[in-house]
């Protein structure tokens, strides 16, 4: 097989991570493995490895005949069989396989909100997802929303992987002590709900027990990033939550907490939850999108209603008054992360849909 991801940008999002895991995986397992981003790079281009071939095709404008023509130039050169178009990189997709009809396009949605979105909003997607040869969603509401919605007969969950590959880069080092570290894994905007936890931890007083917050994300310096700002200076408390912009050593960074936080809205299939189980953090998580479906409360870690202020707090005081609890969770997270998650398990499945 020949199969190149399509990903609009290599911003660190979840989206874009996977496709940068997706590429660097099938790079071992077939005879070409791709990546294209189509308007943008970004920090995780430095995370494609050697063996995948790479492509920035520059796209200016929604309909860009220029990057399409190169886009069409590189799959004829490199006989691509199926592109794997992520999130909204669906329309470029589209328009060279009108030029190209024997190509085929797997198209994947990572999006954990268009379970609410109305038809009229997607109906560019829907109406040109005739097109499309399979859908990959990540979670089982999105497979709903597909299978009721789409002119695609095959819609397939594949659920998101984590990959074991040890990181070279050791750059940041978080502040704090070692053992109350929360580390929150997002970029500061909706639906992340970073006030959600702020507010919580302003409230339990955790920093005069001597826990620090550390937020790592990209900053869009908006409205949304002012009101993280502000709580922190209204409450005095900028030496214990922390803001560190967005990073490539995540794992170094997670070696350094203790517990991880997630408190999203609204949730595909979170690829931080995995990376927290990986580092043997306890977590506390929103129960949205397939969040309940990798972690079982009070066994892997504590789930909380994102629109209950009182249950995240509850869950919060938790997980920060009791050691043996943090370590039963974590220890129990790693485990299932590797079981279920596995870079092994999921590529598998992967190709297994491909040629079906």
């Amino acid at each position: 097989m020949r199969i190149v991801q399509i990903i609009d940008s290599l911003d660190a999002g979840g989206a874009e991570r996977m496709a940068v895991n997706y590429a660097n995986a099938l790079a071992k397992k077939i005879a070409f493995s791709g990546l294209i981003a189509t308007r943008k790079e970004g920090s995780l281009k430095d995370q494609i490895n050697s063996n995948v071939s790479y492509l920035f095709l520059e796209k200016k404008n929604s309909v860009d005949f220029q990057a399409v023509f190169r886009l069409r130039k590189y799959i004829k050169k490199n006989q691509i069989d199926i592109i794997h178009a992520h999130s909204s990189s669906f329309f470029i997709a589209v328009l060279v396989k009108l030029t190209l009809p024997g190509i085929k396009i797997t198209w994947h949605d990572h999006y954990g909100t268009r379970e609410k979105e109305t038809k009229e909003k997607n109906r560019v997607l829907i109406y040109l997802s005739a097109f499309f040869s399979a859908i990959f969603v990540v979670n089982l509401q999105l497979q709903e929303w597909s299978k009721k919605n789409m002119h695609c007969s095959r819609v397939i969950f594949i659920p998101n992987f984590i990959t074991s590959k040890a990181e070279t880069e050791q750059l940041t080092n978080l502040k704090g002590n070692a053992g109350k570290r929360i580390v929150f894994l997002a970029n500061l905007k909706n639906p992340k709900n970073h006030i959600l936890i702020l507010k919580a931890f302003t409230e339990l007083k955790l920093n005069e027990s001597g826990w620090t917050l550390h937020l790592i994300g990209k900053d869009y310096f908006d409205n949304y990033s002012n009101e993280i700002k502000k709580h922190i200076t209204s409450y005095s408390l900028e030496n214990a939550i922390h803001l560190y912009g967005a990073k490539n050593d995540v794992r170094y960074i997670l070696s350094q907490a203790s517990v991880g936080v997630l408190a999203s809205t609204q949730e595909g299939f979170p690829v931080t939850l995995l990376e927290y189980g990986l580092e043997n953090l306890a977590v506390i998580s929103t129960n949205v999108g397939y969040c309940s479906s990798i972690i079982q409360n009070e066994v892997n870690g504590l789930l909380f209603d994102p629109l209950s202020y009182l249950e995240v707090k509850s869950q919060l005081k938790k997980i920060t008054d009791d050691d043996s609890l943090r370590k039963t969770l974590g220890d129990n997270f790693k485990q299932s992360v590797e079981q279920h998650y596995s870079e092994e398990i999921v590529i598998e499945k992967l190709i297994s849909a491909y040629t079906n």
